[in-house]
């Protein structure tokens, strides 16, 4: 899979003419299957890899794609992490679990091993070499993909029905963790209905293991009050921590995610010590336990949203975290990208000195914005997905640029009425960035807001970046 940005007179033909390959399927990749021969300039698309990549076509099964690499089911499943042959869907890439070297005069396998970057009984096993090891001129042999960095994703959603079951289904071996979007706790220590079950079955069928996401939500916004009700009642505190496990074990949860905003500052310890009753009831029950923490710079940052959570004290009570590196660009703000990279790491490089690097969750964005230019305070913008925003940027004949510095798109357009409009979303190249800072990071994963969101770019580069890590029994 490689990454290409439009350029002016560029078309699906002559991208795959250039890059050697399939004009199809560059379409199907991209989601372009509706008007395949408009493209925008500074537009990125994903390309496919002849010989490394297939992109899934209307009739395909994973044996007739298995037959093309000349591979078995199980080695392209386990290579893809397809739970079961018949989750592969159109438009998703496959990759080949191996890439062909033929060998040339005088050559080892310790030399193409060192070459190729993987070990000597890789290659003799995937070609039944044996002990001998020997090979011969001209030959073709099998060359085992190098394993790239291994790391968690999780997913949080908000749209539970069938299209959500649908999408889990779809996107599932991309993912470590699902996590449905909400149940809200209340004053007592009860907790709020959530019909999750459908989603919940399509994680199963995909080896993805659910996380129960528990909030301070209340009439419509994060409250302070129901945090401070709950945070400050021991008795309250052991009836939620009864609640949890019942509903976790009923329904098939492996952890719980703490996403409790805007919680006053003199409850900061109070969090903290709740976090660690609930981690010291949970663990012997075999349950992670998760926080969202707001994207913190300094441990000094003002503000409500930032005052009470502790990085240190998270870092070390809880199984992992997730920062919420994202909304820099929010709607009710001014124009800018959604997770400027500068911001994101501005954020990591405290996170790390206090947190360990492997309980860290970067989050990502999977959505865009459209404002109204000049922006004027008390508008809100309108949400995106990436799809719609090169859509939009197609329909109104408007050139995406790219920011260097944010490494984030984004385009000008006039409306109908003559309104001025600036969209910031993300992109391949955006993402690639994200997923380049993860593995420089060192960090334990990403944790995507929100799916729902068609970005069909972002799977692929990925599947190129990052082994997903799976969990059989939690």
């Amino acid at each position: 899979m490689r990454i290409h940005v439009v350029q002016r007179g560029d078309s699906i033909w002559k991208i795959a003419q250039n890059y050697g390959s399939n004009s199809h399927q560059i379409a199907l990749l991209n989601d372009l299957m509706d008007n395949p021969d408009t493209l925008v300039v500074g537009q990125s698309l994903v390309i496919p890899e002849p010989g490394r990549d297939y992109v899934i076509q209307p009739g395909d099964d994973l044996w007739s794609v298995a037959q093309i690499f000349g591979v078995t089911v199980q080695e392209l499943a386990e290579a893809n992490n397809i739970a079961h042959p018949s989750l592969i869907y159109v438009g998703q890439m496959l990759t080949n679990p191996y890439i062909s070297h033929t060998v040339r005069e005088g050559e080892s396998i310790w030399e193409i091993a060192q070459q190729y970057g993987v070990s000597v009984e890789h290659i003799t096993s995937a070609n039944n070499v044996g002990t001998s090891g020997l090979i011969f001129p001209g030959q073709t042999i099998k060359i085992p993909l190098a394993s790239g960095s291994v790391a968690e994703t999780n997913a949080y959603m908000t749209q539970l029905n069938e299209q959500g079951q649908s999408e889990v289904m779809m996107l599932g071996r991309y993912l470590t963790y699902v996590s449905p979007f909400r149940y809200s706790v209340k004053e007592n220590g009860t907790l709020t209905q959530l019909q999750d079950q459908t989603v919940l079955e399509a994680a199963k069928a995909n080896n993805v293991s659910p996380m129960m996401v528990v909030t301070n939500f209340s009439q419509g916004e994060m409250s302070s009050d129901l945090a401070a009700a709950l945070l400050r009642n021991p008795d309250a505190q052991e009836s939620l921590v009864t609640n949890l496990i019942k509903t976790m074990r009923d329904k098939g949860y492996a952890g719980v995610n703490f996403n409790f905003e805007y919680v006053y500052p003199e409850d900061r310890e109070n969090y903290n010590n709740f976090l660690r009753r609930v981690v010291s009831e949970l663990h012997p029950e075999g349950f992670l336990v998760s926080t969202a923490l707001a994207p913190k710079e300094s441990a000094q940052q003002q503000g409500l949203l930032y005052e009470a959570h502790d990085y240190q004290a998270h870092g070390e009570i809880v199984d992992f975290v997730i920062l919420m590196t994202y909304e820099w660009g929010w709607a009710g703000g001014r124009p800018r990208a959604i997770a400027p990279i500068n911001k994101v790491r501005d954020v990591l490089d405290y996170a790390v000195t206090v947190i360990p690097r492997n309980k860290i969750m970067m989050g990502m964005p999977l959505y865009g914005r459209d404002w109204n230019v000049p922006w004027e305070e008390g508008t809100l913008a309108d949400t995106v997905s990436p799809k719609a925003a090169v859509q939009l940027a197609r329909k109104y004949g408007a050139t995406i640029q790219y920011d260097e510095t944010a490494q984030s798109p984004f385009f000008s357009y006039v409306d109908e009425d003559g309104q001025k409009h600036e969209v910031w979303f993300e992109d391949a190249r955006s993402v690639q960035a994200k997923y380049d800072t993860v593995m420089t990071y060192g960090l334990r994963g990403v944790s995507y807001w929100v799916l729902g969101m068609p970005f069909p770019q972002n799977w692929p580069v990925l599947q190129r970046n990052i082994n997903v890590r799976k969990f059989e029994n939690l």
